[in-house]
């Protein structure tokens, strides 16, 4: 392993992203072998430096892992959890590397989400300004009509903010007669990552959501990898996710 931009270093072990580690260094808060480090351009080679960040040694990992997690419902989108409740990584008992999800799909939520080490293009794919597109299937109540569905398309007022536009369409009925019951089926595509954004913008309009399901991430789908089960990306589709988030690899 030859010399990097020390930055670069403590981004790749997934501690921070690279501008969160330039501030770090510019603080005085990183130490190779010992003595404090403040020059952005510094380059080591981590496999024969101790590099410290806060007090702490870091270790790159010995290669990152990329997944793509069908997630069920009543599973928590976490590392790990206090209270002992199932998270996603429970679901993945063969996977030794310390890994982490890519934002949230909240606990009563399933679908698609995406697993790695790789912190540096964690952070890249949910950094705002990348926009990368998340698109879910909704089943709501209440009645939808065209001028609602309007309003979600030029984005609706929550208590953290007006939304940015959004993607919608209305799907076709799976059982005969929803649409008689109040029941409307919905797909919707959104490039923030606010909390319960989905949920919220359909009762910003006056739905509530009773189902929902992430089922795609950027040009990744769920095809092919059942509810409860993962798939390793393809070297075509990490190198798709690099571009998007700005990153070369």
């Amino acid at each position: 392993m030859g010399e990097e931009r020390l930055q670069k270093i403590i981004s790749q072990a997934g501690i921070a992203s690279r501008r969160a580690a330039e501030k770090m260094i510019l603080e005085g808060r990183v130490a190779v072998d010992g003595q404090c480090v403040r020059e952005l351009g510094t380059k080591v080679n981590p496999a024969e430096h101790a590099i410290v960040v806060d007090g702490k040694v870091i270790t790159q990992q010995e290669h990152h892992v990329y997944l793509l997690l069908n997630k069920p419902k009543g599973c928590l989108s976490t590392a790990k959890d206090d209270r002992g409740r199932r998270t996603v990584l429970d679901l993945l008992p063969e996977v030794r590397e310390r890994v982490y999800p890519v934002g949230r799909l909240d606990n009563n939520t399933e679908g698609l989400l995406l697993i790695t080490n790789d912190g540096e293009l964690m952070n890249g794919l949910l950094h705002p300004r990348f926009e990368v597109e998340k698109t879910y299937h909704a089943r709501v109540t209440g009645r939808l009509t065209q001028a609602k569905l309007a309003k979600l398309r030029q984005g609706v007022m929550l208590e953290d903010g007006m939304t940015a536009p959004a993607k919608v369409r209305e799907l076709p009925e799976v059982e005969q007669g929803e649409r008689s019951k109040g029941i409307f089926r919905v797909e919707i595509t959104i490039h923030e990552g606010r909390n319960r954004q989905v949920r919220r913008m359909f009762a910003a309009v006056g739905c509530d959501v009773k189902a929902l399901k992430r089922v795609r991430f950027a040009q990744l789908t769920l095809i092919g990898v059942p509810r409860g089960h993962h798939r390793v990306l393809t070297d075509e589709e990490i190198n798709m996710l690099y571009r998007l988030a700005g990153l070369t690899k």
